[in-house]
C-alpha cells in the first residue's frame, strides 16, 4: 500500500531516472516512487527494489481512484467492485440488445452511465462501501453537466444498474441512495420546458423547409409532418409499409410496437415516389426493402443520438438559418400533435401517432374509422397548405 511518511532523504546523485517522459511517478529524495496527490506526497515502491518504477505503477494504478478521491485506499478487499458490477451488467445488457429487447440506443447510454460511475467512485471501489453522501455528491455533479430531462435519466440508470446488482444477489444488502438521489420533480421539469422555446415549426417555416429540401429528405419530411415519423421511423420504414395505390401507410411505430395507419397526402404521396425512382442502389441485400438508403447506400437508420436524418436535417435548418436549440427532425411529430389536437379527436390523433392508450376505453375500443383519421390529417394539411383544395 502507498505510504504518506517520507523515509530518510537520498543523495540526489543516486536518483534513477523516470522509465519514460509521461511515467506518472517521479523518484523522491527519500529514496521511493512518489506522486503529489491533492497537495500532498504519497510514496510507493523502494528504488533499490523496484529501479524501473514496475512495481510502483501498478500500485499507483490500483490505488489512483481512491487516492484522487482522497480516500484511503482499500487495497485488495474481496467484494464486488464498481468494475466488475459494470461489466456484468453490460455484458446482460449485450443479450437484450443482440435479441431485440432494447435498442442499441438504450444499451449505449447504459455504456455511457457505467464510465460515469466509474469516473465518479473508481473502478475498484467496492459497492458495499457506497452510501447516500456518495449518491449525493454524485448527483449535484450531474445537476451542473446536465439539464433535469438528461439528470433524470442518469439517475434512473444508475437505480437500474444497482438494482440489477440486487436481484442477482451480487450484494448483501440494498444500496441506500439518501433522499436526494431522486429524478427532478415534474415541477422542475415544468418549469425548464418554460423557459425552453417551443419544439415545434409554424406552417410558413416548414413551407420554406419542404420548398428547399431536396430528395429523400423531402419525402422524409412529408412522412414527419403528415404522419408524425421520427428519425428512426423514416430510417427503417419498409416499401411492404406503403400503399400509395391506397394512399396509406400501415407501419407500427418501432419504438413501441404499437400499430401505426396514416392516411398519405398527395404531396407526401409525389414525394415518396419522386424519392423511390431516385433511391441509389442499396449495398447490402437487407436493405433493399426499405423505401430510403443513403447515396452511399447504407441504411438512414441509426441507434446514435446524431443519426443521419438529424445530421442532413440540421444542414438545411442551417441553410436556412432556423436552427435553435431543440429544434430538429423530431419536432415535425411536436408540430403535428399540436396542430392535429385541434381536431378535437385525440384518439384518432393518438392512432397516427402511434401512441399507446391505457384508459379502460383503449382496452376495450377495437377500431378507429379511416373517415376520423382522414378528418385528422386533413386538417393538419390545410394548416400547411391554406390554399390548397382539400383531399
Amino acid at each position: 500500500m502507498a505510504n504518506s511518511t517520507p523515509p530518510p532523504k537520498r543523495a540526489k546523485r543516486d536518483r534513477p531516472q523516470k522509465p519514460r517522459p509521461d511515467f506518472p511517478l517521479f523518484p523522491h529524495a527519500t529514496g521511493r516512487w512518489a506522486k503529489k496527490v491533492r497537495g500532498k506526497f504519497t510514496y510507493f515502491t523502494r528504488w533499490a527494489d523496484d529501479p524501473k518504477g514496475e512495481a510502483a505503477l501498478n500500485l499507483w494504478l490500483d490505488q489512483k481512484d481512491d487516492l484522487l478521491a482522497g480516500r484511503t485506499p482499500r487495497g485488495n478487499r474481496e467484494g464486488l467492485t464498481i468494475a466488475d458490477l459494470c461489466n456484468r451488467f453490460l455484458t446482460a445488457k449485450e443479450q437484450q440488445r443482440d435479441v431485440g429487447d432494447i435498442k442499441s440506443r438504450s444499451f449505449a447510454e447504459y455504456l455511457g452511465t457505467c464510465k460515469t460511475l466509474v469516473a465518479a467512485f473508481g473502478r475498484n471501489r467496492l459497492v458495499d462501501d457506497l452510501a447516500a453522501d456518495d449518491f449525493q455528491s454524485l448527483r449535484a455533479a450531474l445537476s451542473k453537466q446536465y439539464g433535469p430531462h438528461r439528470l433524470g435519466g442518469e439517475v434512473q440508470r444508475t437505480r437500474t444498474l444497482f438494482k440489477f446488482a440486487d436481484d442477482f444477489g451480487l450484494i448483501d444488502r440494498k444500496i441506500r441512495f439518501g433522499p436526494t438521489f431522486k429524478r427532478p420533480s415534474k415541477r422542475i421539469m415544468r418549469a425548464h420546458r418554460q423557459k425552453s422555446p417551443p419544439k415545434m415549426f409554424e406552417a410558413a417555416d416548414l413551407q420554406a423547409i419542404i420548398d428547399t429540401a431536396d430528395q429523400p429528405m423531402r419525402a422524409m419530411i412529408f412522412l414527419a409532418i403528415n404522419c408524425g415519423f421520427g428519425n428512426h421511423d423514416v430510417g427503417t420504414l419498409p416499401m411492404s409499409a406503403l400503399d400509395l395505390k391506397a394512399d396509406w401507410v400501415n407501419f407500427p411505430r418501432p419504438k413501441t410496437a404499437i400499430e401505426r395507419r396514416c392516411p398519405l397526402w398527395p404531396e407526401t404521396i409525389r414525394a415518396i415516389q419522386e424519392s423511390i425512382e431516385q433511391r441509389p442502389t442499396p449495398k447490402l441485400s437487407e436493405h433493399s426493402k426499405l423505401v430510403f438508403v443513403t447515396k452511399y447506400g447504407g441504411p438512414w437508420a441509426s441507434d446514435t443520438p446524431s443519426s443521419p436524418v438529424s445530421q442532413e436535417f440540421r444542414k438545411l435548418l442551417d441553410r436556412l438559418k432556423l436552427h435553435r436549440p431543440g429544434l430538429g427532425f423530431y419536432a415535425m411529430r411536436h408540430t403535428l400533435e399540436t396542430i392535429a389536437g385541434e381536431s378535437k379527436d385525440q384518439v384518432a390523433v393518438n392512432q397516427i401517432m402511434g401512441r399507446a392508450d391505457s384508459s379502460m376505453a383503449g382496452v376495450y375500443r377495437e377500431r378507429i374509422s379511416d373517415e376520423r383519421l382522414c378528418d385528422v390529417v386533413n386538417l393538419v394539411r390545410a394548416w400547411l397548405f391554406p390554399k390548397r383544395k382539400p383531399k
